[in-house]
């Protein structure tokens, strides 16, 4: 048996080279990644990489996309496990600032390396839609204005304690994403809660 063939099953490169990059993002920035080092810890040769991914933007934007559905299951547990309506919201902004903090390479890379603007195509933003469409009543501007709103104070939280800003705290996370801070966004969605 070839070392290819003991790392990874026929047909599956592509999933291993992507597992190994998830791997390497939890020891680094993700901007190091090598395709080169990617194939020698696959035991692959570099050229079979370029089979699955033309470049490292390539490999980089499959790894954003494995992130981003990460992200969302994060949520989802977390909206889920509150019970869904108001609470559930406010528990995808805790899970949202968690994700960032246990993963902060992977976490920068979806956003350096995804889609520019959420559009319902990944479980966090059809999350994020669903809970305030939930929350608002209607489909309308109200609701794509929570999410906004609501989304962009999760993100600014986690990008200030990853920049060592503010403590990347439990405790300080629950005060600041908490049914007040983000049911205040929506004038509507305080009625819901």
């Amino acid at each position: 048996m070839s070392t290819s063939e003991s790392t990874y099953h026929h047909g599956s490169l592509r999933d291993a080279l992507i597992a190994a990059g998830m791997t390497a993002l939890e020891g680094f920035s993700g901007l190091d990644l090598s395709l080169r080092e990617l194939a020698r810890t696959v035991g692959v040769s570099p050229t079979a990489v370029y089979r699955h991914f033309p470049n490292k933007d390539a490999l980089l934007a499959a790894l954003a996309r494995e992130g981003l559905e990460m992200l969302g299951a994060a949520q989802r547990k977390g909206y889920d496990g509150a019970g869904g309506g108001a609470a559930g919201f406010v528990e995808t902004g805790r899970a949202y600032v968690r994700f960032a903090l246990a993963h902060p390479a992977l976490f920068r890379l979806v956003f350096a390396h995804g889609e520019p603007v959420p559009d319902k195509s990944d479980p966090a933003s059809e999350l994020l839609h669903d809970a305030t469409v939930e929350l608002t009543g209607s489909d309308g501007p109200e609701a794509q204005r929570l999410a906004l709103q609501a989304w962009s104070l999760g993100h600014g939280i986690a990008m200030l304690m990853l920049d060592k800003r503010i403590p990347a705290d439990d405790a300080l996370i629950d005060r600041l994403i908490c049914s007040g801070s983000f049911l205040e966004l929506g004038n509507g969605a305080q009625a819901a809660s």
